[in-house]
């Protein structure tokens, strides 16, 4: 039960990773300002968690550039909440143009547990400034988990083949990562919102307190222009667990659903 939120988070956020090496642009972005999709995260047949991402309006600017003000919330739901309650919320704020972060936060209420960090992004001087530290980058594009999902949506996956690796460096829990993720073609996703064609990935993880050794993670991403997360399923220590999409609301252009 106390890992519930790692496994959220590792779905949740890890769903939003698509390489920026070598990949082109959108015409435009792909998200704007009022956009709200929330997600639940199924055990079996139990809703364990409930989850939220949005782009939330604001004023705020870095080095006088206008930013998105994006937000994820996650927390246990049902029975798993009497138990080890989860209380998380994630914060980035994010270039307009260029889609890379400024500052991104993270609010952790995990039971009797809570942690305030946050990470301040220098991308021409290749470092992050965090809470306990001052990282070194090897790229001029370092992304949290939040803003690198985002970042993701306006590039231009038309010349994606099956097989083909990405790749992308992310900063999260103290240090700058990168993460591999395989195409693996397309595939039409049933959802309670009606069936969804989708691009479908299978990312690196990391064995440990959550996945084993040979552990997989499928994800799903809708074959649009809104690029947006539909479904994850991910294989763990005892069964696997899914995330599904449930609600969408201001999206920039209508969700295709046959």
């Amino acid at each position: 039960m106390k890992k519930l939120s790692t496994v959220l988070l590792s779905l949740f956020l890890t769903i939003k990773i698509i390489s920026a090496q070598d990949l082109d642009y959108l015409n435009r972005s792909s998200f704007k300002a009022g956009e709200k999709i929330t997600y639940k995260l199924k055990y079996g047949f139990f809703t364990a968690a409930e989850a939220t991402i949005q782009v939330l309006p604001t004023d705020i600017k870095f080095d006088n550039k206008p930013t998105y003000h994006l937000m994820v919330e996650g927390g246990t739901s049902g029975s798993f909440d009497i138990f080890y309650k989860v209380r998380n919320r994630y914060d980035s704020y994010i270039d307009q143009k260029e889609y890379t972060p400024y500052l991104y936060t993270e609010n952790i209420r995990e039971d009797k547990y809570t942690r305030n960090d946050k990470a301040r992004f220098y991308q021409d001087q290749r470092k992050v400034v965090a809470t306990k530290g001052v990282f070194k980058s090897p790229v001029s594009q370092t992304f949290d988990l939040v803003s690198a999902y985002y970042f993701a949506r306006n590039l231009d996956l038309s010349g994606v083949k099956i097989g083909d690796k990405l790749s992308i460096n992310y900063f999260l829990d103290d240090e700058i990562t990168p993460l591999d993720i395989e195409y693996l073609g397309k595939e039409t996703i049933r959802t309670n919102l009606g069936k969804i064609a989708c691009l479908k990935f299978s990312p690196s993880i990391r064995p440990g307190r959550v996945f084993r050794k040979d552990s997989k993670l499928y994800l799903w991403i809708s074959d649009d222009a809104n690029r947006i997360p539909v479904k994850a399923k991910a294989e763990v220590l005892v069964g696997s667990i899914n995330l599904e999409i449930n609600t969408v609301s201001g999206l920039r252009t209508p969700l295709k659903t046959q």
